[in-house]
């Protein structure tokens, strides 16, 4: 089980509290976990945005092919819910970019979004990712949403969805929990790559990154609440942050 403050857990949607869960076991199954120290004072973050309450709380781990495994949940008054996922590999190992991420309102789930995202030279998914993603079942959603402007890191098998109902949620949950298992297989398999082709993987960190802190939803709602300095190093330690070369 996910140990999210019974406070923060009673107030999320229920499709992100599952998830969240849901990342965690296949985290805990698949792979040897250590804890991964965030920077002081950004595991757990409170604070105002027009008057309602901001809660973040956020778990980080480590393995010996992932430098940082990222999850953040939030909550913004009774107005908005956020699970952010993302596992950043060692870049000594040749291995692409999970990322999740749900948005939920009063109206239900708006955005749901998960990939693995390529960060060779090429920009595309190694064979054995190509031949594990391509033999899943295919999955059927009414809203299949746009990619934004900046989604050009994304893969073709990047699922971005509006769930219409319980039935396509439940559907977005095990897809989640196919492109982690998956992902989580093949790295527990890799091997190191040499010094030159390291750069190239930290190459395709780099641009992962940079082309995420162009969201600028994101950005807005932590300069609202805590200011622009703050949203900048947020966004730039503990969201993305640039791998070690050394």
């Amino acid at each position: 089980m996910v140990n999210i403050s019974s406070d923060l857990k009673d107030r999320l949607h229920p499709l992100i509290n599952q998830l969240a869960e849901t990342i965690i076991t296949t985290w805990q199954e698949n792979l040897s976990l250590s804890p991964y120290q965030l920077p002081e004072g950004l595991g757990y973050v409170e604070g105002k945005l027009e008057g309602e309450r901001l809660t973040i709380e956020n778990r980080c781990y480590q393995t010996t092919q992932f430098r940082k495994m990222h999850l953040e949940l939030a909550k913004v008054g009774t107005n908005l819910d956020i699970l952010h996922c993302v596992m950043f590999p060692h870049v000594n190992y040749p291995l692409p970019m999970f990322g999740c991420d749900i948005v939920a309102g009063k109206a239900g789930i708006s955005a749901a979004i998960v990939d693995l995202s390529p960060t060779n030279a090429e920009k595309n998914l190694a064979e054995d990712y190509n031949n594990a993603l391509s033999a899943l079942e295919n999955s059927q959603f009414s809203d299949v949403r746009d990619l934004p402007v900046w989604g050009d890191i994304f893969s073709p098998f990047c699922l971005f969805i509006r769930p219409a109902n319980e039935e396509e949620e439940i559907q977005f949950l095990n897809r989640v929990r196919d492109f982690l298992t998956i992902h989580c297989q093949i790295a527990e398999k890799s091997q190191s790559v040499s010094d030159e082709e390291k750069l190239i993987y930290w190459e395709g960190q780099k641009n992962y990154c940079s082309q995420q802190q162009q969201n600028d939803k994101t950005r807005r709602v932590l300069e609202k609440a805590f200011g622009e300095e703050w949203a900048e190093n947020y966004m730039t330690s503990v969201l993305f942050d640039l791998p070690s070369l050394t």
